[in-house]
């Protein structure tokens, strides 16, 4: 028999196949998670100090946040996903009735209104948040429900579309462009995953396109950003500040950064230092080497998950696959536009880096569907295991499947065949 090559062995001692569930989505999701609140402590000492005269009340936030976010995971992991397949068209209810709420009696900050302040919930709930969850939910059940329909006719094909449009519509109200974007994205990518003809979204690009073309210049201000985006130089005092501030971190932290902690443009230089631009101040304090560190955990993560909607599919899961389809489609789109806007490379958007950017909300969200990937991935390798050749008894013993055990009937039947 042919040993195995060093990399066939390598290969086989990462592998996670006869584990329980995938160890690299976890390991990934924890790394990102404790990266975030050891960034989000460093970039917010000072402006915390100015505000509240302690400079770990915002890192000490954070770590409650994710305190909580890892009990919500908890729990999510023990719910099977037949109760999120069930319960979507009320979950996606309850997104489009946050959404409305929030434009009646949410909280303006910045000069938009995405945030709800409920009793008793220790941070502002940012409804666009849920409603992304409610809407992948929603989308999994509807997609394992007329798969087939959506593969051949039209109208099967629009109407997530025009789920999606009454979402975004409520989101441009807000307003709150960014989710509107991704939440689009990840719907229109779901319908391509779940292979919906590649003709029908060439016109929807199109479409889509033009309406955003003409709602980029129907306001200066928007104008004012691509514009600035284009240069940001060229006004770097007024529209092209942040932008400007963010490159000069890139640029300071070079290849190996100034340090953790050293960051000079998190003293009030860059807005939004722990928020929106937290991976500006990680590229400046850990260098080129940090962010792209961060940038393969990232990768990492969205390759498991669709990984594990890849597994799902084969295993006849449909709404497992969807499920971990959308959801890492969301976190890829979230992740590259957070990333290219500090960059440079898209125009200022108001979205938070998934599991890194300080923010309650975005943190236990994003931790509730890393806890849905493990458990759609826990159902699907037990489905696999049932139906292997040799499934595992309960007490640890292996035995013969019916597909094994068939060979053996079959030469049984043939011998009584043959006495008579």
């Amino acid at each position: 028999m042919k040993r195995p090559s060093r990399l066939g062995r390598l290969r086989q001692r990462l592998s996670t196949r006869d584990q329980p569930f995938d160890g690299w989505l976890l390991i990934a999701t924890i790394a990102l998670m404790l990266i975030g609140w050891v960034m989000v402590t460093s970039a917010s000492s000072e402006v915390a100090a100015s505000l509240t005269g302690n400079p770990w009340y915002f890192s000490i936030r954070h770590g409650l946040f994710l305190l909580l976010a890892l009990i919500a995971g908890a729990c999510v992991l023990r719910v099977p996903l037949a109760w999120w397949k069930v319960n979507g068209p009320l979950l996606l209810l309850v997104g489009i009735a946050l959404l409305v709420l929030v434009l009646l009696v949410g909280r303006e900050i910045n000069g938009s209104k995405r945030w709800l302040s409920i009793p008793g919930v220790p941070f502002n709930l940012q409804a666009s948040e849920v409603a992304k969850l409610c809407l992948i939910a929603y989308m999994a059940g509807y997609l394992e429900r007329f798969l087939p329909q959506v593969r051949r006719q039209w109208g099967a094909f629009l109407r997530p579309l025009l789920v999606v449009g009454v979402i975004a519509l409520l989101l441009i109200l807000a307003p709150d462009y960014g989710a509107a974007v991704v939440m689009t994205g990840c719907v229109m990518g779901m319908l391509l995953m779940a292979g919906a003809p590649w003709g029908r979204f060439v016109l929807l690009l199109g479409a889509v396109g033009l309406v955003g073309f003409y709602a980029a210049i129907a306001e200066p201000y928007r104008l004012a950003r691509l514009t600035s985006f284009a240069d940001p130089w060229a006004d770097q005092f007024a529209s092209g500040y942040q932008l400007t501030q963010a490159l000069i971190a890139f640029g300071r932290g070079s290849w190996l950064g100034m340090g953790l902690g050293n960051s000079v443009q998190k003293l009030f230089y860059l807005p939004e230092a722990h928020t929106d631009f937290v991976f500006a101040v990680l590229a400046e304090e850990l260098g080129l080497f940090g962010a792209v560190g961060v940038v393969g955990l990232f990768a990492l993560l969205i390759w498991r998950a669709m990984a594990v909607g890849r597994r799902a599919e084969l295993a006849q899961l449909p709404f497992a696959a969807y499920l971990s389809y959308g959801i890492a489609l969301v976190v890829g789109a979230q992740a590259f536009i957070n990333i290219a806007v500090s960059s440079g490379m898209l125009p200022t958007k108001g979205l938070t880096l998934p599991l890194l950017s300080y923010g309650g909300s975005s943190l236990l969200v994003s931790a509730v569907m890393m806890a849905l990937l493990l458990r759609a991935d826990i159902e699907t390798r037990q489905v696999r295991r049932r139906a292997s050749p040799a499934a595992p008894r309960a007490n640890g013993r292996r035995e013969p499947s019916l597909a094994s055990a068939a060979p053996g009937a079959a030469a049984l039947s043939q011998r009584q065949g043959v006495a008579k």
